[in-house]
């Protein structure tokens, strides 16, 4: 009966080891559970490239707009040589002048409207009134001309009238003048206070050259 119980039990123990031995087996023969975790990682490295490589692309394109509204600028004083000459014709009782904007600035540029005009007179200066009529922008490329017109009446009366000593000329959209010499006839005829005789027109109201 005691053979029996030894013999129970070494089987008993034999089996443990047994059991032991084939959990141990089953461990070793398991795959690496991290076997997986390099490729999840790449796999985010590989995105994160290609994010960077979408924002790098954004920055890129950013700021290609321009904020040239496409308009040419207007013509500074400095930039135009002006001239005036008297083109009256023999018998009007209306004399005119014709004043030039020459562009000489290098580059295209913008009048609109209408320029100053004042004589200026032993009474004082006189200011040139508009004429009234439509006053269009004229781009003045660059070396080109342009002309508006400055009529007076004709002194006639056989007095002395008023003295003209200078004409004074300041461009559209422009506060500096330039002082010419009056080529026109040397006297207005007096008036009776009740407005200025003398008219200007519009840019381009006395012919644009070539």
């Amino acid at each position: 009966m005691r053979a029996t119980k030894l013999t129970i039990a070494a089987l008993a123990v034999v089996a443990g080891l047994s059991l032991t031995a084939c959990q141990n087996e089953d461990v070793a023969a398991d795959p690496e559970p991290a076997a997986s975790a390099p490729s999840a990682s790449g796999d985010d490295t590989e995105q994160g490239e290609g994010h960077e490589q979408d924002q790098d692309q954004e920055g890129t394109d950013a700021g290609t707009g321009s904020n040239e509204d496409g308009k040419v600028a207007d013509c500074r004083t400095d930039e135009l040589e002006v001239t005036a000459s008297d083109v009256t014709i023999e018998g009007d009782t209306v004399g005119t002048v014709a004043v030039e904007f020459a562009n000489g600035g290098g580059r295209d540029c913008t009048l609109t409207g209408y320029a100053g005009v004042d004589l200026k007179t032993n009474a004082g200066q006189l200011s040139a009134e508009r004429t009234g009529e439509e006053a269009p922008s004229v781009v003045l490329k660059d070396g080109k001309s342009v002309w508006f017109a400055v009529t007076y009446p004709v002194n006639d009366s056989g007095g002395s009238g008023v003295r003209v000593t200078g004409l004074v000329v300041t461009p559209p959209n422009e506060t500096k003048s330039v002082t010419l010499d009056w080529p026109g006839g040397s006297s207005l005829p007096v008036t009776d206070g009740s407005g200025t005789p003398v008219k200007v027109g519009p840019i381009g109201s006395a012919g644009q050259g070539d």
